[in-house]
């Protein structure tokens, strides 16, 4: 049996269909991720599993119970906002204890258990610090400690490191996968970031306008997308005659398609150009390994 189904989950906002009967199935310990841009559903398909949001018709069947039937606090979720949501009068130990209190677990086993919950996050020595001590990072590490204290059967981050700036993000990231890893706990993650889905899921949801564009691995949607959207949509990506071309696959020869630099721009570790071409605009990526590179207004010809 499959641990999680989404059955045909519908939501309906008066006249606006919010989501359109999405169906997916997700196994134990795996990573899902659900990504488009805003508007699309993904938030909402994530708050109609956790049970804050009524779904309008449609299941979430977990190991073949519908938990639309269910109370939310009653479903054995972890739950990650984005806010973090941490009480900022408890300490990291009693903001992680919290749900323990409320399943009412024994001091002893709490105490063991909240200690190591903050092992796993890195935040031990941190236990009796205030969220308003702590960085942005220490405190998503608190909210996730929190989530998976209490051993929950399906953990849902809703843009949890959005409010992190870019160094730290792609940091917590890395950190999120192992914690994620080690725990083993099926994972279901909202987000507008290709990069994070990409780098964080064994499979990626892409949503438009409720609707799924696209569920496959990784590297299987960047590589063959099912639409234009989703190629559009995982990063650059020039569509010539029907064909979807990575920019990193273009290169720049001595036969092939004309065309003349209009933009060359330097990025660090490699050079972005757009070349004008009969066949429309050609976005290129070209490694920066020391060698001579194309000048603006100068005419190339590429291949790929």
């Amino acid at each position: 049996m499959t641990f999680l189904v989404l059955d045909k989950l519908t939501k309906r906002f008066g006249d606006h269909l919010a989501v359109d009967a999405l169906s997916l199935a997700v196994e134990k310990g795996e990573f899902i991720s659900l990504l488009g841009p805003s508007g699309c559903g993904k938030t909402t398909t994530l708050q109609m599993i956790a049970g804050f949001v009524d779904a309008t018709s449609g299941a979430v069947l977990l190991e073949g119970r519908d938990l639309l039937t269910v109370k939310p606090n009653q479903r054995g979720l972890g739950i990650v906002f984005q806010s973090y949501a941490l009480f900022p009068h408890l300490t990291a130990a009693q903001n992680v204890a919290f749900g323990l209190e409320m399943q009412r677990v024994a001091r002893a086993e709490r105490e063991t258990r909240v200690q190591e919950a903050l092992e796993l996050v890195g935040l031990r020595a941190l236990a009796d610090r205030y969220p308003r001590k702590m960085s942005g990072g220490q405190q998503q590490r608190v909210a996730l400690a929190r989530a998976l204290v209490i051993k929950p059967r399906v953990l849902l981050l809703d843009e949890p490191l959005s409010n992190l700036d870019a160094k730290l993000r792609e940091e917590m990231q890395l950190e999120l996968r192992r914690i994620q890893r080690t725990v083993g706990t099926t994972t279901i993650l909202v987000t507008h970031d290709q990069a994070e889905a990409m780098a964080l899921s064994d499979r990626i949801v892409v949503m438009s306008a409720g609707r799924v564009e696209q569920i496959a691995k990784p590297h299987e949607a960047y590589e063959n997308p099912a639409s234009a959207f989703v190629a559009g949509f995982l990063g650059k990506t020039n569509i010539v005659n029907g064909a979807t071309v990575r920019p990193e696959r273009v290169r720049f020869a001595d036969s092939g398609l004309e065309g003349r630099v209009t933009a060359r721009i330097f990025q660090g570790n490699h050079w972005l150009y757009q070349v004008e071409t009969a066949a429309g605009n050609v976005t290129v990526i070209r490694q920066n390994d020391g060698l001579s590179v194309p000048a603006e207004g100068e005419s190339v010809r590429l291949a790929w």
